[in-house]
């Protein structure tokens, strides 16, 4: 009969079951060899962990302490470990940990049955580059040390509060969602309260949420041509046929929109600064936009992308205030103060808003507490409108420089999206290839990102997009200047 007895050894530093057969024909202290060796060989015991004295094993295990000293003999003259006088036997600093193979387990040829759905790659940007790479990444704010004081001050007032013993409101903190709502009140004309709210880790989150509440699987989704990747990836994670609907200078082509059986129940856009183009929806396409809704009873997704910042324009109404029961309102601190924090908000008609929130806890019940609280803080002290007037003209004074170093190019490459966020868009002549530039300029150390795969058509024109809100203003002037060398020279007959 053979008898397994399975032992879990515990002192300081080990944690390893061990299976000895008692009554079987080999010995117990080979058994104990090859079992602490593979342990070792595996890293389920870690180099430099301390074991348990010949004694100790030896009761814990039932067996004769001989056969332990036995044991660690072999391991000690093998190389496996080492005896130091007064203070025990450890593993060797420098063993080779090679993982071990489970017993009776094999690898799985191709995909497992159990994985299932479709393989997708997140639209995120890397989050770091080498110091010599000059990255025009969209999205990438700066993060200005004039406000650090302020958030230093947001920061101590949370740590002044007793921590809650509870879970906390699903919907957000509630002097935060009044702080938001009124700050929206402010900014852009947007009539809420609290209750109207909910805080969300981001504005992915929240499209997650409102695509869960609203869309079936097949249903049309029209978004714009080109659009936000990742957004668009949400949608059809949900299962959502995606209708590409152009874009030109006046932002939506709401005149393509479809009516009547075939009209989608939802509509994505980003109207204060179209992405990537970078344009806006003009106030007679959003009249026209919130008129189709109403008649076809569809949803409108308003992401509030790069909403805060606008130079040289009077700001337009955001589509929520227009229409507050037709439109879905987006909003994150990510791009005003820093992509670390993951807090955003919602912002939708009352009868979504319940819903929202169930799939909230089911998501992660809520937001975090504490960052909750320092943002509340930060928006009642007035600190976060102080910032961002500051950060309209650090970065008004970017785009300025980008625009002066992008002339010497104007024959070749005409900017877009200037008149709102931190990122431009370059349309190239036709004698240009985007891949071309993008390499020889890599090969110079300045990173761009091509406007192709914005599109779902494969006839995207070709384009470019520069981010500048990351930026040192020396290094925009110098990738600038290497961008426009390349293309000038690319648009030189050979």
């Amino acid at each position: 009969m053979t008898n397994h007895l399975p032992v879990r050894l515990r002192e300081s530093t080990v944690d390893l079951p061990l299976s000895l057969e008692r009554t079987g024909r080999r010995p117990i202290a080979p058994q104990l060899v090859a079992q602490l060796r593979a342990a070792i060989l595996s890293g389920q015991v870690q180099p430099g962990t301390r074991l348990p004295s010949t004694r100790t094993l030896a009761q814990v295990l039932g067996i004769s302490r001989g056969a332990v000293v036995t044991a660690y003999e072999d391991l000690l003259s093998a190389g496996y470990l080492v005896g130091r006088v007064g203070a025990g036997t450890y593993v060797i600093a420098d063993v080779p940990v090679i993982q071990a193979a489970i017993p009776g387990a094999r690898a799985a040829e191709g995909m497992p049955r159990w994985l299932r759905g479709s393989p997708t790659t997140p639209d995120v940007t890397a989050s770091g580059t080498g110091e010599d790479v000059i990255d025009f990444r969209v999205g990438q704010p700066t993060v200005a040390k004039l406000s650090d004081a302020a958030w230093k001050r947001a920061w101590r007032r949370v740590a002044e509060e007793a921590l809650p013993g509870t879970y906390a409101d699903a919907a957000g903190d509630p002097e935060l969602r009044a702080e938001v709502a009124a700050y929206l009140g402010r900014s852009r004309g947007l009539l809420c309260c609290a209750e109207d709210v909910v805080i969300t880790n981001g504005t992915i989150q929240g499209l997650h949420l409102v695509a869960r509440a609203v869309l079936a699987p097949g249903d049309m989704v029209a978004f714009e041509e080109p659009g936000y990747r990742l957004a668009r990836q949400v949608l059809r994670e949900r299962g959502a046929q995606i209708l590409p609907v152009p874009v030109d200078e006046d932002g939506l082509r709401v005149s393509e929109l479809p009516a009547g059986a075939s009209a989608p129940p939802l509509v994505y856009t980003t109207p204060s600064h179209q992405f990537p183009l970078g344009s806006r929806l003009s106030l007679s396409r959003r009249h026209a936009l919130l008129t189709w809704a109403r008649e076809q009873d569809s949803l409108i997704v308003e992401d509030d992308y790069d909403g805060e910042f606008r130079y040289d324009t009077t700001p337009l109404p955001a589509l929520a205030s227009l229409d507050p029961h037709r439109v879905v309102y987006l909003g994150t601190f990510s791009k005003v103060l820093s992509p670390a924090l993951r807090v955003g908000y919602i912002v939708g008609p009352r009868v979504l808003r319940e819903r929202l929130i169930d799939l909230k806890i089911i998501a992660d019940y809520h937001t975090s507490w504490p960052v909750q609280r320092a943002l509340t803080f930060f928006l009642r002290s007035g600190d976060l409108e102080r910032h961002l007037g500051r950060m309209r003209r650090v970065y008004a004074r970017k785009r300025e420089l980008l625009v002066r170093e992008l002339a010497g190019a104007q024959s070749v490459a005409r900017v877009g999206g200037l008149e709102a966020g931190f990122h431009v868009h370059l349309k190239l002549d036709e004698r240009l290839n985007a891949a071309e530039i993008v390499r020889l300029a890599e090969e110079q150390g300045v990173r761009v990102s091509v406007l192709s795969p914005f599109y779902v058509s494969n006839t995207a024109p070709g384009g470019l997009l520069l981010g500048y809100g990351g930026l040192e203003p020396a290094h925009i002037v110098r990738g600038t200047r290497v961008l426009v060398e390349v293309m000038n020279r690319l648009a030189v007959p050979s």
